[in-house]
């Protein structure tokens, strides 16, 4: 019986593999691994940091939209203090373009809060918005967190190999 290389031999009821094959086997077995790590970073990692900066982008600009309208609110509420220390008879203008035109004192008043109930309102929108936001994107790093520990042990496993 001729034996080649790649043949498994028996020696005492044990397979013995010459180094050859024993070689190949080795490569396989890393081949493997190294295509599904490389299947996993590539489908994976791009949507992530995608996703990530996206989040950023939204709560970001979350932050400027309340900033500018608690500025608002601030100088409603400033004007509206002013309004209050008139007396009853006191003129009341307002800047329409490039003109100034006389308003009632009441109905200036009722204009200003109702602007400071329309900003408040918006205000705990993106408030809620912020929140939704912020509980996405801890979801997401958790998830990031798992597919890099995956990623890790993949890459281990390819390292014991």
């Amino acid at each position: 019986m001729e034996l080649t290389s790649s043949d498994p031999l028996r020696c005492n009821s044990k397979l013995y593999f010459p180094p050859i094959k024993l070689m190949y086997i080795l490569q396989q077995k890393q081949w493997r691994r190294r295509q599904l790590f490389e299947s996993f970073s590539a489908n994976w990692r791009p949507k992530l940091t995608i996703s990530a900066k996206f989040r950023k982008a939204n709560i970001s600009k979350n932050h400027q939209v309340r900033k500018k309208y608690t500025i608002q609110l601030g100088e409603n509420e400033l004007v509206l203090k002013e309004l209050d220390l008139l007396s009853e008879d006191a003129n009341v203008f307002k800047l329409i373009g490039p003109v100034l035109v006389k308003q009632d004192l009441a109905e200036a008043r009722a204009n200003v809060r109702k602007r400071i109930e329309y900003i408040s309102a918006e205000l705990k929108r993106l408030d809620a918005t912020l929140q939704d936001l912020e509980e996405k994107q801890n979801s997401k790093k958790e998830t990031m967190l798992k597919l890099q520990q995956r990623a890790q042990s993949l890459q281990a496993g390819k390292a014991k190999a």
